[in-house]
Order: C-alpha cells, then structure tokens, then sequence
C-alpha cells in the first residue's frame, strides 16, 4: 500500500485514520483521488476537500462514517447513495448488541477496505450484488447463535461469510495454535475467500484452465471427499515441498486460495516497502541487499517480485525477533510453491491486459 498523508500539514497518516492528530483535520478516503484527504466543513453541511486535486470539491461521509463509525470514506455530494462502495457490498452486519460486536464489525470492515484496495490495485473486476445478483461479489458477518449451526468462513458463488468471532484476537490466536497453523490473520481470510471467488469469476475451461490443472492439479475432483480424507488423514508428510500450507493440500481449490492469499500478501507489502523507500544495504557484502524502486513497478514482473520479496521477508523476520515476537512471515517457499504464486501472477496481468484491450476499445467506439 502507498504512503498517506494529511493536505493541511503533511502529517503522515494511515490508511483507515479519521482524524489527523497533528492539526485537527478530519480524514477520509476518497475513491476518485485514490487517497486520503484532509477535510474542513463547507457552507452547506458537508465537507470540502483540501487536496488540490478536487478544486475544492465538497463531499459527504459514508454514512457507515457518521453514524456507526466502521468506516472513512467519502462520496461525492451528489451520489444518491448514503453507503460508500465497500459499505454496499455488506449485506449482513453483526447484531449491534454489545460494544464487542460493533468492535468485531468495525475491524472486518477495515480489513475488507484493505482487500478491496489490493483488488483495485491489481485491475481485478468488483462486481456487486447489484450489478449481478447471481455471482456478484458480497459479504455477510455473522455470529454462532445457540441451538443453530456454527457459522463457517467461506465462499459460495460471490457471497463471502465470514464468522466474526475471527475479529477476536484472543479467539482467533487459540484456533491458529488447535490447528498448528503458522499464520492465521482476519485480512488473511479475507484474500484467501477472494481467492475462491477469483477462481470462479476469471478461470474458465480453456488455456489457462489447462494449464491451471497442471500446477495445481484437477479442481474436478470431489471436494466433500478430499475434506473429509485431510481431517481424517492429515497433510501429507512432505506438504512443505509443494504446498504453501498445509490447509492448501486438501483440494485444488484450496491450493489455489492459499496461493492466491499469498500473492496478494507478496503484493501489499512489496508495494508498501517501495513507497516507504525502505532501502536494504548491508555491511556485509554476503547479506540480501534490496534498492528502492517506484511503487508502480513492484508487480510488473513477477521474477523482480521475488527477487525482491526474499530480503524483505529476512529483514522483517529479523526486526521482529529483535522485538521478541514470532515470525511476521512463517513460510518458506518451495519451487513448486513459486511456480503457482508464477501462474497467480499471470492469470492477474491477463485480467489486467483484457481490462485495458477492452477500455480502449470502448474509448474507440466514443470517440
């Protein structure tokens, strides 16, 4: 993620911040300047911008913003609708009946505004429920009721759900050390159901189909009973040289969504170690060095992506050692592992080029 920073006195900010504590300033994120800004009230009732870039433009909170205090974004004073792009997309919010919850909400929404950032980013298609109500993209956050069935994460024809006790810390800490899992994270859920989504709004039966059963083996294969054989099983002894973890060996489609959590991790960090200029020149010749480049080169080739992501990786295990706390990155990543994270990088810029073939087409057919 690129760096933020307030209009009025430069502070610099962070992405999810409301307020810059510096000067004073209200924050929001604005969609069409891909930022944040710093706002003052207007004359009308809503907020003016004090980026340049606006001309002074006055815009409105989400009202996820004004009223719940879940979300920072603005919209334009004349968009009929109260709730921002990612408000929209939540179809089911936690009951409001407790400080937790609304804490729980406030933390899923703040993950998913990073996600969507990421997607955005990368020139992925976001469509709503709206736009088509059979597969578009949407989210539920629900909690285990007594005597009903427990919620369970995961994905089904666009519709996200995710349970949202996985926004307790402590919770959610106790199910990653039951499971022996060396990573668990509420963003990382997020990627990792979007992955399944992506899966089926960008592969289809052809080339890349082809070739996506090769590296990841055939998705066709009966999900309930590969479930069933990893619970009763287990990951295979030697998972590491294939796989990026072990939930991945279950079934192809979890491989893929492992994978595809992964990239995007690769991506966000990447992307923000190059906009904070975070420079690596060791001493000792023999130590992974790392030079700073623009942000917008970080995912054009995916070879300098790894190239670059090894160091990164070193020097934040490293720093977080020095604070006495586990690994921020817990992987190691196999050949076969860095061929899949390849084929998730092609299958990316492929969307990306079709997006621009077809823009350019429609500016032709305007024009």
């Amino acid at each position: 993620m690129k760096t933020f920073h307030c209009n009025s006195c430069n502070q610099q900010v962070f992405f999810e911040n409301v307020l810059c504590e510096r000067c004073g300033h209200m924050l929001g994120y604005v969609y069409d300047l891909d930022d944040v800004s710093a706002f003052e009230p207007d004359n009308n009732g809503f907020w003016r911008s004090l980026d340049a870039r606006t001309n002074g433009r006055s815009y409105k909170q989400c009202q996820n913003y004004i009223a719940e205090h879940v979300c920072n974004r603005m919209i334009p004073t004349d968009d009929p609708e109260a709730l921002c792009k990612s408000c929209r997309l939540t179809l089911t919010i936690p009951t409001l009946s407790s400080d937790e919850n609304r804490e729980y909400w406030y933390r899923l929404e703040r993950a998913k505004r990073r996600l969507l950032y990421t997607l955005s980013h990368l020139d992925l298609p976001i469509e709503s429920r709206e736009e088509n109500p059979e597969t578009g993209l949407a989210f539920e956050f629900l909690e285990n009721q007594q005597g009903e069935p427990p919620v369970h994460t995961g994905h089904s024809d666009g519709l996200i759900t995710l349970n949202i006790a996985e926004a307790d810390d402590a919770y959610r800490e106790r199910t990653r050390t039951r499971l022996h899992e060396p990573y668990r994270t509420l963003l990382g859920h997020f990627r990792h159901e979007i992955g399944h989504y992506y899966f089926m709004r960008l592969m289809q039966e052809g080339q890349l189909m082809d070739e996506c059963r090769v590296v990841f083996g055939d998705e066709r294969i009966d999900y309930g009973e590969e479930i069933e054989r990893h619970y009763k099983q287990g990951p295979p002894a030697n998972w590491a040289g294939s796989y990026i973890s072990a939930y991945a060996t279950m079934h192809p489609f979890e491989d893929w969504a492992e994978t595809w959590a992964h990239y995007m991790h690769m991506v966000d960090t990447l992307e923000t170690a190059s906009a904070c200029g975070l420079m690596l020149a060791p001493s000792n010749p023999s130590e992974p060095s790392l030079q700073v480049e623009p942000v917008d080169t970080v995912t054009r080739s995916f070879s300098e992506m790894i190239e670059r992501w090894f160091p990164l990786t070193y020097v934040l295990n490293s720093l977080n050692r020095s604070m006495g706390t586990p690994d921020g990155y817990p992987f190691a990543l196999a050949s076969p592992v860095i061929d899949k994270l390849r084929f998730i990088h092609k299958v990316i810029r492929t969307q990306g080029q079709a997006s621009e073939h077809m823009q350019e087409d429609s500016n032709l057919r305007t024009a």
